[in-house]
């Protein structure tokens, strides 16, 4: 029994109320492609491409050519004549092709399939790897973004994280919204700048009973976010970030280390707290031997660098062990009260930093500290890997869709076939 190529397209690519006809080899060399004609049942009547109704169709447009996902790496093209239908809603329209959509001259099997490896690949490298272009990769890619982003679901979603990335030189930002629900970590919104109104927009996008039931919403302490979050979420837990948290210790001793390393080359000494930034600021358990050696040679001299290191390192040691959110306030209280008579005022600033936001810091306690911003932290990393893999987007609205069809978790069209 001999295998025909029509019978292949009825096998991964079957039609409803359409049939394949006339299966031929075009063109010469390297131009080679598979044209396969379409015909329309004698007895099926054309449909609204609006709202999908049955309608009287009469005559025939001028033929159009489909690009179809290419078969032992010839192409394919789908050839047909659509018929105008005349609904009694929209009028006179070009009837609906379950093949295609609009006006695109790819079909939607070859969208999904070169948005499918754009998840796995570059576009470049996509485009490459399958005889298409860039701009089709992306044609293919913002199509199936769009159709994922109509028919997702929101239900379920109770806990969200809310940060902010840098996508282009200078300090343009995107703000990012994530799901960090149990069961879900995705993409849920892009907006650009990082306003107070950018951080709205979602909000009023979200809608007022998906705000209502958030359980935990993660943040850091931009006073912007703050403010929003309290006004949608009435019923959430604001979660201050804890990496952020360490992160301002961190930048406090290195403040410390900067301004006493001036003051003693102004007195002659340029070997104390020569090269030591990264003895202080790296976790003592990720330290080389050389490293480790000499941050013990600091800890035996009166520095302020000392001082302050040694304070961010108890608060980071024995603060987040806490189970209880009223014993960790105890310690915060304790241990902001003593940095403050330390008269290092880069740490005095990061203790009046805590202060203000002790009962949301505390937040992460009353949580169980079943969430924190080390998730959304994580969803940067891999939101950063695709920038860096395109090696940048020249527009946001391409970065938006790249983002989201990558972390978004998007639903995708329903497909006969999946081709591998």
């Amino acid at each position: 029994m001999q295998l025909q190529v029509k019978t292949v397209l009825n096998r991964v690519h079957p039609l409803k109320s359409f049939v394949y006809g006339d299966v031929r080899l075009a063109g010469a060399g390297s131009r080679q492609c598979i044209e396969a004609t379409i015909i329309h049942r004698a007895n099926a009547k054309g449909r609204c491409s609006r709202c999908l109704r049955p309608c009287p169709g009469y005559d025939h447009l001028p033929t159009r050519r489909f690009e179809f996902v290419a078969l032992w790496a010839i192409a394919v093209f789908l050839v047909y004549a659509p018929r105008p239908v005349e609904c009694p809603e929209h009028g006179v329209v070009v009837e609906h092709m379950p093949w295609s959509d609009g006006k695109s001259p790819m079909t939607i099997a070859l969208m999904c399939f070169l948005a499918d490896w754009a998840k796995r690949l570059s576009w470049w490298e996509t485009a490459k790897r399958f005889g298409s272009s860039w701009d089709k990769v992306r044609i293919a890619v913002q199509w199936v973004v769009h159709w994922g982003l109509e028919h997702r679901n929101l239900d379920g979603v109770d806990s969200l994280g809310i940060d902010e990335i840098a996508f282009s030189k200078g300090h343009n930002y995107m703000t990012v919204v994530y799901d960090i629900s149990p069961n879900a970590k995705r993409l849920l919104w892009l907006g650009e700048n990082r306003t107070k109104a950018t951080i709205k927009q979602f909000f009023t996008w979200f809608g007022v009973a998906h705000c209502r039931s958030l359980r935990f919403v993660c943040s850091d302490m931009w006073n912007p976010y703050l403010d929003v979050v309290r006004d949608f979420c009435p019923n959430a837990i604001n979660i201050l970030d804890r990496f952020h948290i360490v992160k301002k210790l961190k930048e406090a001793v290195d403040a410390t280390r900067r301004a006493e390393a001036t003051d003693l080359r102004r007195k002659g000494d340029k070997v104390t707290l020569h090269k030591t930034r990264w003895c202080l600021l790296k976790k003592t358990a990720n330290l080389f031997y050389g490293q480790a050696v000499r941050l013990q040679q600091l800890l035996k001299l009166n520095l302020r660098t000392t001082r302050a290191y040694l304070m961010a390192e108890d608060f980071d040691e024995h603060f987040w062990a806490y189970k209880s959110p009223a014993w960790a306030g105890k310690f915060l209280d304790a241990w902001c009260t003593r940095t403050m008579r330390s008269r290092i005022e880069s740490m005095k600033k990061v203790a009046k930093t805590l202060r203000k936001h002790r009962n949301l810091i505390l937040n992460y306690f009353r949580a169980r500290k079943l969430l924190s911003n080390g998730i959304v932290e994580g969803m940067n990393n891999k939101l950063k890997l695709v920038t860096r893999k395109s090696y940048g987007f020249r527009s946001a609205e391409t970065l938006k869709i790249a983002l989201y069809h990558t972390l978004g978790d998007l639903p995708t069209p329903p497909q006969p076939h999946r081709f591998v």
